[in-house]
């Protein structure tokens, strides 16, 4: 019987056995950000109904904003910085954990002078990100405009 257990063994974040992605292959609306995706992608995880990713953004970057209609989990792992979740701007530090609901708009930022690392668990399967067309947009998603100025597209 062929058991697909494993670790995956990491120097200082990084993991020297897989491939290191760009965030996204195509669009604008981040900066300097990266992933490896750690389990959930090989043929020997088919078992597996989601995928564990690691993503870091530089120093002064920042994800994609962004909604969708699938949930995920994201832990905090290197660094501080904030984040669009919602209505709100939350700050951020090692160790926090953060469940994004459904149709939640977010963005994270690395916005306090380090790096921002963390681990995201989403459905393998998922429907893709939805981001505003334009300013207009923007506002009817971000309403406050205390939130709004956070945002980057």
């Amino acid at each position: 019987m062929n058991n697909p257990s494993k670790i995956i063994r990491s120097e200082n974040l990084t993991w020297p056995d897989l491939e290191r992605k760009d965030y996204k292959s195509t669009g604008s609306g981040f900066r300097d950000v990266w992933r490896f995706v750690l389990f959930g992608e090989q043929e020997d995880e088919s078992g597996l109904n989601m995928q564990t990713r690691y993503f870091e953004i530089g120093d002064g970057g920042y994800s994609s904003l962004e909604r969708h209609r699938h949930p995920h989990t994201v832990v905090i792992v290197r660094g501080q910085g904030s984040m669009i979740l919602g209505d709100r701007v939350a700050e951020l530090e090692p160790m926090d954990a953060v469940y994004i609901a459904p149709e939640t708009v977010h963005q994270f930022h690395a916005d306090r002078g380090e790096p921002l690392g963390f681990i995201c668990v989403v459905d393998r399967y998922r429907d893709r990100p939805e981001i505003p067309a334009d300013e207009d947009e923007l506002k009817v998603w971000l309403p406050d405009p205390e939130v709004r100025k956070k945002a980057r597209i």
